[in-house]
């Protein structure tokens, strides 16, 4: 051991440790066992508890470092690694392929930053609205992951468009949601009211908030 992490013995050197090796071990077949003890020590963030349940194989360690590459939204490679691969564990109950996963997880966290969303409330409406269901359709026509009414296409995009198209879909989901986030001033009740349709009724924002607490919450 290096004259550097014997010297990690506070908290704050002790998460920096952890994190210098989970940054390691994406690249590596394996997760070194000192890793294991900090995932399972209390000062270990808690975000990164669901990404690390699970040892990424060949093909996921594959596909997370080709989304990395076209992962433009995030501050730097490390947050793309512990974001992606953290939002994939959780996803991948609904969702098995990994390509499609971080599909929609690079586009959802690119088109929620480009409007100033957070990503996992984006992702808890999806869950909401489709269950992470690319072409799912309501009894009232809306389309794909985020719902999106066909009508929507003449005023944000073109009649050619395809609303089951993973891209087309969050990219009008996170403009619509945006527009109604700034009629109701930042109020995110009230927009996400407005975007189900059910303006002056609390039932969807709860149906939404209490998805983003317990499937897709994360501590800043």
């Amino acid at each position: 051991m290096t004259p550097v992490y014997k010297k990690a013995h506070n908290k704050r050197l002790s998460i920096v440790f952890c994190c210098e090796l989970y940054r390691l071990s994406l690249s590596r077949l394996v997760i070194p066992a000192v890793l294991i003890v900090c995932v399972l020590s209390p000062t270990f963030p808690s975000s990164l508890m669901a990404a690390s349940s699970e040892v990424p194989d060949d093909i996921m360690r594959s596909i997370l470092l080709n989304t990395i590459k076209d992962a433009e939204s995030f501050e730097d490679r490390f947050d793309a690694e512990v974001w992606l691969l953290d939002m994939s564990t959780r996803m991948s109950r609904y969702i098995k392929d990994p390509n499609q996963r971080m599909e929609i997880l690079r586009i959802a966290h690119k088109e929620a930053r480009r409007m100033n969303l957070r990503p996992e409330l984006v992702l808890s409406v999806m869950h909401v609205e489709s269950l992470f269901d690319q072409y799912a359709v309501s009894s009232a026509g809306a389309q794909g992951l985020m719902q999106v009414m066909p009508f929507w296409k003449k005023e944000i995009g073109t009649t050619e468009d395809n609303l089951t198209d993973i891209a087309t879909n969050i990219r009008y989901g996170c403009t619509i949601l945006k527009a109604y986030l700034k009629r109701e001033r930042g109020n995110e009740r009230k927009a996400l009211a407005r975007y189900n349709g059910s303006t002056g009724k609390n039932w969807y924002p709860e149906r939404v908030f209490n998805a983003w607490k317990k499937y897709w919450f994360v501590q800043r």
